[in-house]
């Protein structure tokens, strides 16, 4: 036993004995960070129950399923194409309406209300502005063919009857006229006429394309919430918490909302609510004869003819729009949610060129007297043109007060008997706007322009 003992003694000192040289002997060793595992990713999942036919938004949608015969399914789990969804969308672009008789056929009472518009026809009356109009709608369906949920609807995509650039055989007078539904435009303010506002709609601008210098120091109604948004903006950014990706939106927003306040400041816009005005596509804007914004125009609605201006300006794929002061004279339902007209029986008349310049503060009998002067130069028309009352309330107006020198005033009798002198009333405001209604059907909003008076906020224009 102490034999074997010893034995194994030995054997483990001579062991330690060997590892103890070839440590010395060995190279030192580098420590290795180590490799990150990287941290297995979910597919994203669509949660809830999902309505294929709402989703495409009036899109009539044909679906099938087709299988194929396959590889092992852990082969095929690494093929694209094992499991694919093809999108395919038909859209048939419409014919324009191009004679006054298929014209007649949407809204009948036209040719009765302006007799002279029939001699204005030729064999190429269609603008191009139609063809152009169908391409940025079938452009925008192109690029958003990814995105099922913005896809123009059904009732968006079908939204113009047609578009025709017209000139009277005497007067030479020309015309630009196409036949669309309306959405509501709510946006615009100006502090020199209205001091408070009239609601902010989903969407809502306080800019209106059409625009004039200030011309008093009063603020526009929403100048201050404008502020408000820019210094809580500003802090966000300030913040050391605040991530770089949040930092880079927050440097787009301030932008933004600095340019905005900059642009409260200097000028004044219509007001959707009271003054009438109507929306052209911005490709309108850039056409070989342009339409102006100023420009005066006409619009046509059952036994009625409404004068305008052109005072905004929307999206290149969507037409037919009005200012909520038009919708609500031809519809009394109508808000920034909810359209006067939905069918394609809404006449807009413009006249390109007839701006005035420089442009100012709506002068409604202006408005008035210019467009009877313009339709009496298409032919005139067979009923008086509808009359826009001022429905602005009128600004206070301190009531100055004579105080004979011999006596003191009343309230500094008042004063003097120990009593507490009565409060002067204040002035106040109201210029009501509708609730939204829960059934209305807004439109899908597109984007809009950059330019802070070019955005809108009705729903069809507006939009995100």
């Amino acid at each position: 036993m102490l034999v074997l003992f010893g034995a194994l003694f030995a054997a483990i000192i001579y062991r330690w004995i060997s590892l103890e040289r070839l440590q010395r002997l060995a190279p030192t060793e580098i420590p290795v960070a180590p490799i990150p595992v990287p941290t297995p990713t979910r597919p994203p999942v669509i949660t809830g129950k999902l309505d294929t036919a709402k989703l495409f938004n009036g899109i009539t949608l044909h679906s099938t399923v087709e299988t194929l015969s396959g590889a092992d399914a852990a082969t095929e789990r690494t093929q694209p194409d094992s499991y694919a969804l093809d999108l395919r969308l038909q859209a048939r672009v419409p014919s324009p309406n191009k004679t006054i008789e298929e014209l007649a056929k949407i809204t009948p009472q036209l040719p009765v209300l302006l007799p002279g518009l029939g001699s204005m026809f030729s064999p190429d009356s269609v603008s191009p502005l139609y063809a152009q109009l169908y391409d940025s709608k079938v452009k925008i369906l192109r690029e958003n063919l990814a995105r099922l949920d913005v896809l123009l609807s059904r009732h968006n995509f079908f939204d113009c009857q047609t578009v025709l650039q017209l000139q009277h055989p005497q007067s030479h007078r020309k015309a630009l006229v196409l036949q669309a539904d309306m959405d509501v435009d709510a946006d615009g303010s100006d502090g020199d006429r209205m001091s408070i506002g009239t609601g902010a709609p989903a969407n809502f601008k306080p800019f209106t394309s059409y625009r004039w210098p200030k011309k008093t120091p009063a603020p526009s109604p929403y100048l201050a919430g404008t502020e408000d948004k820019l210094k809580h903006a500003e802090e966000e950014y300030a913040l050391a918490t605040t991530t770089p990706v949040r930092k880079r939106d927050l440097r787009n927003i301030i932008a933004e909302l600095r340019a905005e306040v900059a642009t409260l400041k200097k000028y004044s816009f219509l007001i959707g609510a009271t003054d009438p005005f109507i929306v052209v596509p911005g490709t309108f804007t850039h056409a070989s004869e342009p339409v102006k914004v100023g420009d005066y125009a006409l619009v046509i609605f059952g036994d009625s003819i409404y004068p305008a201006i052109v005072g905004d300006v929307g999206p290149n794929d969507k037409v037919g729009e009005a200012s909520l002061r038009i919708a609500k004279q031809i519809n009394a339902l109508s808000t920034p949610y909810n359209r006067p007209v939905s069918d394609l029986k809404v006449t807009y008349l413009i006249f390109p060129g007839t701006v005035d310049k420089p442009p100012g503060a709506p002068d409604l009998e202006k408005l008035q007297a210019r467009c009877e002067t313009l339709v009496k130069e298409i032919g005139g028309a067979s009923v008086p043109l509808h009359h826009w009352e001022n429905i602005i309330p009128p600004s206070p107006t301190p009531t100055p007060t004579s105080i004979p020198l011999s006596s003191p005033s009343p309230t500094q009798s008042a004063l003097s008997n120990g009593l507490t002198p009565a409060a002067s009333p204040s002035p106040t405001f109201a210029f009501p706007v509708a609730t939204p209604s829960a059934t209305t059907s807004p439109r899908s909003t597109p984007r809009r322009s950059s330019s802070p008076a070019s955005a809108h906020a009705a729903v069809k224009k507006r939009k995100p």
